[in-house]
């Protein structure tokens, strides 16, 4: 891998022999799993220790190992690893138990060299799924139903090389868009996929934040009050997941109470025990729902990110707060934001990352 400039990449695999992963670097970040589908289309097997990755609940594999079997792979554990084989992929009708953004890239990587036909229902349709599906077109792919939740992939005989630029993070964006509401700031974002905002801007209008979409470009004006709301989240097109906790934090400064529902990870509240040693008047009623009541004014305190969207939220929480707020385990942060405290400090914030 050769970096060309600090953000574009080259990357040239014909040397690659084997699909040998380090068992440290795997276990420090669950989206080494997405090396499942491509180390099996590439070498007909691999060995994958078991990923670790952000304390969000319990996230098993099963969906990705029912996938993989329905394509011919064969898995095995032991030792703390998983051993995948095959013979051959060969295309098949698979229907996913859930809809998994991972299992869905997973099955792709693996698929679009399989041997024949093979049709993904209930298939995740993430900006970052479909982002996937385009650049692995450019490759030689033959995947058809991008957007929808029902992908069929024609099995290539080989891929080749492209260039692509990658979409717009909507996550990040609309983190910045929670920044720019809660402190009330006039913000212009540029280069952006308004499809990809639909649902979180529509939020953020029923909330009450004004602002003005211009084609790629996104403007937020100062908004002096914001309304109380219900939120659930929901597989894309619904709202994401991960803005969950950012929408968390906004609900503090809301009038009135809000009720958050997050059905898909049984861990992803807990930040919210942290925005309550922050003086925010809320009740976790049970692993999936939180009851925030607002506005109320945040006191800066020494916490801690529980995972990567949480930190993100209680750096949100830190710049609304009276006084210093410390956050602890703050490198989680990294792997979703790149340099977060320079952009904000170049924005105005007052932070300083040790």
């Amino acid at each position: 891998v050769k970096w060309l400039d600090r953000h574009t990449i080259k990357i040239n695999n014909q040397h690659v022999v084997s699909a040998s992963l380090n068992k440290l670097l795997v276990r420090s970040m669950r989206s080494s799993v997405l090396l499942l589908g491509a180390g099996l289309a590439r070498f007909s097997k691999i060995i994958l220790p078991e990923p670790g990755g952000c304390i969000i609940g319990n996230r098993p594999l099963d969906t990705h190992f029912y996938a993989l079997k329905k394509l011919g792979v064969k898995i095995e554990q032991k030792d703390g690893n998983y051993n995948l084989s095959t013979k051959q992929l060969v295309g098949n009708y698979i229907v996913l138990p859930e809809f998994s953004v991972t299992a869905t890239e997973n099955t792709i990587l693996a698929s679009v060299l399989a041997r024949g036909k093979t049709t993904i229902k209930l298939a995740a349709a993430e900006p970052h799924v479909q982002d996937l599906c385009l650049f692995l077109n450019k490759m030689g792919a033959k995947i058809s139903g991008i957007g929808t939740h029902c992908l069929e992939i024609e099995g290539a005989k080989q891929l080749h090389g492209t260039e692509h630029q990658i979409i717009p993070d909507q996550i990040e964006i609309g983190t910045f868009l929670i920044i720019g509401a809660l402190t009330r700031s006039h913000l212009i974002f540029k280069h952006i996929n308004p499809k990809h905002l639909e649902i979180i801007l529509l939020k953020l209008s029923q909330i009450g934040l004004k602002f003005k979409l211009n084609s790629d470009q996104l403007e937020i004006f100062p908004t002096a009050s914001f309304k109380s709301f219900k939120l659930q989240t929901l597989p894309y097109p619904g709202f994401p997941t991960d803005l969950q906790s950012a929408f968390g934090v906004l609900a503090t400064q809301c009038q009135g109470t809000s009720l958050i529902q997050d059905p898909m990870f049984n861990g992803r509240m807990n930040y919210v025990k942290e925005l309550i040693k922050m003086g925010a008047n809320a009740i976790i009623a049970d692993p999936h729902r939180v009851i925030i009541t607002g506005p109320t004014q945040l006191y800066g305190k020494e916490i801690s990110s529980y995972d990567l969207r949480s930190g993100a939220a209680l750096i949100i929480a830190g710049l609304i707060a009276q006084g210093k707020t410390i956050i602890n385990q703050v490198e989680i942060v990294d792997r979703g934001y790149e340099s977060i405290e320079k952009k904000l400090t170049k924005l105005g914030a007052k932070i300083i990352r040790n």
